[in-house]
């Protein structure tokens, strides 16, 4: 017989917490930055978040993705204009109200990109029904 072992939780880096929370692992306390996660302090976290988190999440300085989503174009997108720092809420919102024409193009080039993939689900979704409605005509011949 064996013995049942103890159930460990399941832990993560601080860099992977971060990345789950959607928060800037830098701008983090230090206690956060030098531990460990758990997954139940992750999800004590998520639903109950502390008062470092909140700020973090409401005024930033809010990592890459967060920063991309915000501004309704993709992380390339800041690659190429040149925004490689993370920001904040108050800087986003300032780019919001400058409106450059770096972040009209890519706007314009994200809509594209949804449009289009978009387009390929929609073609992929008519072939997957036109296939079943072959296979149903093949059985019935049957």
């Amino acid at each position: 017989m064996t013995t049942p072992k103890p159930k460990t939780s399941q832990t993560m880096k601080p860099a992977t917490a971060a990345k789950k929370l959607g928060i800037y692992l830098a701008a983090t306390p230090a206690e956060f930055q030098a531990g460990v996660v758990t997954r139940d302090e992750l999800n004590a976290l998520q639903s109950e978040p502390p008062q470092w988190l909140a700020d973090l999440r409401r005024n930033g300085p809010h990592p890459r993705q967060v920063v991309a989503n915000r501004l309704g174009v993709s992380v390339t997108g800041l690659n190429r204009a040149g925004v490689t720092e993370a920001l904040t809420s108050e800087q986003i919102d300032a780019l919001r109200e400058e409106n450059p024409e770096w972040l009209q193009r890519e706007r314009t080039l994200q809509a594209e990109v949804r449009k289009e993939a978009q387009r390929v689900k929609d073609a992929a979704a008519k072939a997957e029904a036109v296939k079943a409605a072959r296979t149903r005509a093949n059985s019935a011949r049957r």
